[in-house]
């Protein structure tokens, strides 16, 4: 496994990363045992960055995630964790809370379902439009002082955001969506990413599966997020899987899967961008590490690019009453 520096100021990482909120319902029904044998196998094969949230399944992820590393070597795994998002009984969404007596509050649940003394890297999952972004990373600064947490992150936000955050404390990596069907970042948020020395960790390489090359339309079932997502709805989805068919033919010319030549497009993008794979199954965690060894060369590039255009999906990446929160789409 490639290791890479995760920006100038962050950590070492594998240059690829496990995404874990599908393990906790966000999909559907997930295997508990087999998510823990998957955790199992991206250790084995060398990923030692781990991606959670405290508001998966209300805390179910991060405690499937420290069942797994109970007989791990902790100094060997690197955990992101996002907070912030607010939940109800019902699993309903209640918006943010980045305040800094919500920022400890935060902290201290998530150290103790993750069975942890310290987070590796911690970031706020979104922007509270209450609260300036300098209060709420102030306030990670200062449990990076105590040694709860080791780096601190960021997450959906905006060149103006990212800015400001980097002038209360060094921000190693932006968490945010990149794939060959959501480029936005290209524009603006990107290059003042590069400019910063911070780097990225991309979710959504495969765009929740809907670029995988394993996507049946209609397979959204109940408590899947898919289900309402606008990329998956009737009018939009058979005109995003015909672009699927098109990088079909491109990766069966390498001799690859549509997954493998979809995360190696993302990881082609430079070697401050590190893929979050988001696989909840052994099997499907093999194919993603199948990207590896995948090189794309001028020609591949210009192929993929024919198969899927920037800007050719249909549908935005989240439904619009999401998109009009998200600081990300709001500047650049």
């Amino acid at each position: 496994m490639q290791m890479v520096s995760l920006g100038k100021s962050g950590p070492k990482v594998s240059a690829i990363g496990l995404g874990c909120m599908g393990m906790s319902g966000m999909y559907g029904p997930a295997d508990r045992t087999e998510s823990i044998a998957t955790i199992h196998a991206a250790l084995d094969a060398g990923i030692n960055l781990l991606d959670t949230g405290d508001f998966y399944g209300m805390g179910h992820n991060e405690m499937l995630i420290g069942e797994a590393l109970k007989d791990c070597d902790r100094d060997q795994v690197l955990l992101s964790v996002k907070f912030g998002a607010m939940r109800d009984a019902a699993g309903a969404w209640l918006g943010y809370d980045a305040r800094p007596k919500a920022v400890r509050n935060f902290l201290a649940y998530t150290l103790q379902r993750l069975g942890v003394e310290y987070i590796d890297i911690y970031r706020p999952s979104r922007l509270d439009p209450d609260v300036p972004i300098e209060d709420t990373i102030g306030a990670v600064a200062e449990m990076v002082k105590a040694g709860y947490v080791r780096h601190i992150g960021l997450s959906e936000v905006g060149p103006e955001t990212i800015r400001r955050a980097a002038a209360v404390h060094p921000i190693c990596d932006l968490q945010i969506e990149y794939s060959l069907v959501s480029r936005g970042i290209e524009d603006e948020i990107l290059p003042t990413c590069r400019e910063l020395g911070i780097g990225i960790t991309a979710y959504g390489v495969l765009s929740r599966g809907l670029i995988s090359g394993h996507w049946q339309k209609g397979a959204a079932g109940s408590g899947d997020f898919r289900a309402m997502s606008p990329r998956f709805q009737e009018g939009n989805v058979d005109q995003n899987l015909a672009l699927v068919e098109a990088l079909r033919r491109v990766a069966a010319a390498k001799g690859v899967t549509v997954a493998q030549i979809a995360i190696a497009w993302v990881a082609e993008q430079g070697v401050d961008i590190v893929p979050l794979i988001g696989a909840r199954r052994r099997d499907r965690l093999s194919e993603a590490l199948g990207a590896q060894s995948l090189h794309l060369d001028a020609d591949d590039m210009a192929a993929i690019e024919r198969a899927i255009p920037k800007g050719a999906a249909a549908g935005a990446r989240y439904p619009e009453a999401q998109l009009a929160h998200m600081d990300s789409e709001r500047h650049g």
